[in-house]
């Protein structure tokens, strides 16, 4: 770590609010009298039919060619800017970067002044359903409203610049389609579905008084929304598995380990049985997909790996050992930015806080150790979560990792990089082309920077500086127009 960081002494929140003691007596008072079931139906059919109709006009189709001129170039891939090349965009991907003595006529010009374009940036733990929401409306409102309010906050994440996510948790399968047939602004989704927990595991957010319960007719509420969905043995981790891919998953997420905030699993506790894991992999890989996990142990880590889990999320209490293992094994390790600054969450209890000063201080630990043995399968993203005031700090956490990285090499976690792990899903990618890079035929997912990045980070932290957000070839924002 550099010297003199802020980050020496850490204290964030990390896991998952809807375990804390407040859930618990909120949902309590929901019980009685609450159909939830009912609140489930129509969900698909208020997004399409009503609201979401209502949203700004889209951008302009993406059949027409735009020529992007005088500009420098961030291409993802190398250390140094591009320069001497136009970029020609056409039909939604990039068609060509062009020698800026090559005329090209019949296009639409933008003259960049010199900026600085560079691919769209991409968030490898997001949740899109669950992020802009507090922990009492999720619990509290119809579920269409909740999806509604994913809708409205899927707009404003691409207009921070965030052209793809990929979701780890929640049902984003709705939005994805509104998004992707024009119906609604957002980035790109990558759907994980609902995230697959053993009985009490990280994904299991019932109540006690909820137990026993054997019977997938008599679901919670979770469940019934497509938030988690509980698994227990080889044939129900097979069937749940199943059914989040016949929804669309593009990848499967499993939970193999506890949260800080969590009433009945332990931060520490192993979760999933080495068969149960094998068996999440196998029905995934039939697929042609990959499984990745909620874990922070090194433990956990390490049981995931063994039986086939290619992506860590979290995985702040490792040891060198797990992380010599994700290299050897070229495990992806998707990692996120748990720091004691502004944007820490605060928790209650002292057995809370003490395992988030653990979590905080391995982040440290790791960020360190992905930079000593120059991780390359390393991604980031900030898994914001049930904390509508903390979305918009999304670019602000990307340019935190500079205290651990170059500049350069913090913008290819969040483009080429991402876009790498983002690949993985083989036959279940959604968007059969490359992303996180300008190369072409690449998708034209496209920022105009007002300033160079690779010199000052904190660009990209401020949506104010991104003169163009381009998706899909389509013009979202142009403030050169």
């Amino acid at each position: 770590m550099r010297a003199g960081s802020k980050y020496q002494y850490l204290l964030h929140g990390a896991g998952c609010p809807c375990h804390t003691p407040e859930f618990a007596r909120l949902n309590a008072r929901l019980t009685e009298g609450f159909s939830r079931r009912n609140i489930l139906k129509g969900v698909a059919a208020t997004i399409a039919a009503s609201a979401l109709s209502a949203a700004p006009a889209l951008a302009a189709s993406n059949d027409g060619a735009i020529l992007f001129k005088n500009v420098r170039i961030f291409d993802g891939l190398q250390n140094t800017l591009i320069e001497g090349r136009n970029i020609l965009v056409r039909a939604g991907r990039i068609e060509a970067l062009i020698p800026v003595s090559e005329p090209v006529e019949n296009v639409d010009v933008i003259d960049c002044g010199g900026r600085v374009l560079m691919p769209g940036l991409i968030d490898s733990h997001w949740h899109s359903l669950l992020c802009a929401i507090s922990m009492e409306v999720a619990m509290t409102a119809q579920v269409p409203y909740v999806h509604l309010v994913a809708a409205h906050e899927a707009q404003a994440t691409l207009m921070r610049g965030f052209t793809t996510i990929r979701d780890v948790g929640g049902p984003s399968f709705a939005l994805k389609r509104a998004i992707d047939g024009g119906k609604a602004i957002g980035p790109r989704i990558y759907p994980s579905g609902a995230m697959i927990s053993q009985t009490s595991g990280h994904g299991d957010f019932r109540m006690a008084y909820e137990i026993p319960n054997s019977s997938q007719t008599n679901l919670s509420h979770a469940e019934q929304a497509g938030i988690s969905s509980i698994a227990n043995g080889v044939p129900e981790v097979l069937n749940r598995v199943r059914e989040q891919l016949m929804l669309g998953a593009s990848q499967i997420k499993i939970m193999t380990g506890g949260g800080v905030s969590s009433l009945y699993d332990p931060l520490k506790s192993l979760q999933f049985t080495p068969e149960e894991i094998r068996a999440a992999v196998q029905a995934a890989k039939d697929w042609g997909t990959y499984v990745c996990t909620h874990v922070y142990t090194a433990e956990g880590i390490k049981r995931s790996i063994r039986n086939g889990v290619q992506c860590i999320e979290h995985g702040q209490l490792a040891d060198e050992e797990a992380v010599r293992m994700m290299v050897d094994t070229g495990t992806w390790w998707s990692i996120q930015p748990f720091l004691a600054d502004e944007d820490a969450n605060p928790k209650s209890s002292p057995q809370q806080r003490k395992e988030q000063r653990e979590i905080a201080e391995g982040t440290v630990r790791c960020f360190e150790w992905a930079d000593k043995y120059n991780i390359e399968r390393l991604v980031w993203g900030t898994d914001i979560l049930f904390n509508p005031t903390k979305t918009n700090t999304q670019g602000r956490q990307l340019a935190k990792l500079a205290e651990w990285f170059s500049n350069v090499d913090v913008l290819k976690l969040a483009t080429s990089r991402s876009g790498e792990l983002l690949a993985m899903s083989g036959e279940r990618n959604p968007y059969a082309g490359r992303l996180g890079v300008i190369e072409k035929g690449a998708f034209a997912d496209l920022l105009l920077i007002d300033g160079n990045p690779l010199e000052d980070i904190s660009l990209v932290a401020d949506p104010d500086n991104m003169a163009v957000i381009m998706k899909d070839g389509r013009l979202f924002k142009n403030t050169l127009a």
